[in-house]
C-alpha cells in the first residue's frame, strides 16, 4: 500500500514558482509511475506530469517548458518544480502512482491506484 503526502502548495503571484513535494512511503518495489494531477472545481482532472521509473518524464501541453517532475529517490520524494506560473494554474494540485510498471506510465488515470490528499495552489495575476 502506498501512501502520498503532498506539500508546498500555497499562493503566489503570476510569474513566481513554486516546488511541490510528495513523500511516499509504504512500498517496496521501485518500478511505479508516479504523477501529478490537478483539477479546480466543476472541472475534470487532468495529467500535468509523470514519470517512470526509468526516468522519462512527459508532460501537458499547458504546462511544457516551465514545470519539471522528478524524484529525488534517496528521500522517496517526488517533485514538481513550477515556474512562470499563471492565473490559470490554479488548482489543487495531486500527487499519484501507478503500477508496478517498468519503464512505463498509463495513459488512463483510473490506472493510478494510489492518491495524495491535494495541496492548492493559488496564482495570482
Amino acid at each position: 500500500q502506498v501512501h502520498l503526502v503532498e506539500s508546498g502548495g500555497g499562493s503566489v503571484q503570476a510569474g513566481g514558482s513554486l516546488r511541490l513535494s510528495c513523500g511516499a512511503s509504504g512500498y517496496t518495489n521501485t518500478e511505479y509511475c508516479w504523477g501529478w494531477f490537478r483539477q479546480t472545481p466543476g472541472e475534470e482532472r487532468v495529467e500535468v506530469a509523470t514519470i517512470d521509473s526509468a526516468g522519462s518524464a512527459t508532460y501537458g501541453d499547458s504546462v511544457k517548458g516551465r514545470f519539471t517532475i522528478s524524484q529525488d529517490n534517496a528521500k522517496n520524494t517526488l517533485i514538481l518544480q513550477m515556474e512562470g506560473l499563471k492565473p490559470e494554474d490554479t488548482a489543487t494540485y495531486y500527487c499519484a502512482a501507478a503500477g508496478p510498471f517498468r519503464a512505463y506510465c498509463p495513459p488512463q488515470q483510473d490506472r493510478f491506484t494510489y492518491w495524495g490528499q491535494g495541496t492548492q495552489v493559488t496564482v495570482s495575476p
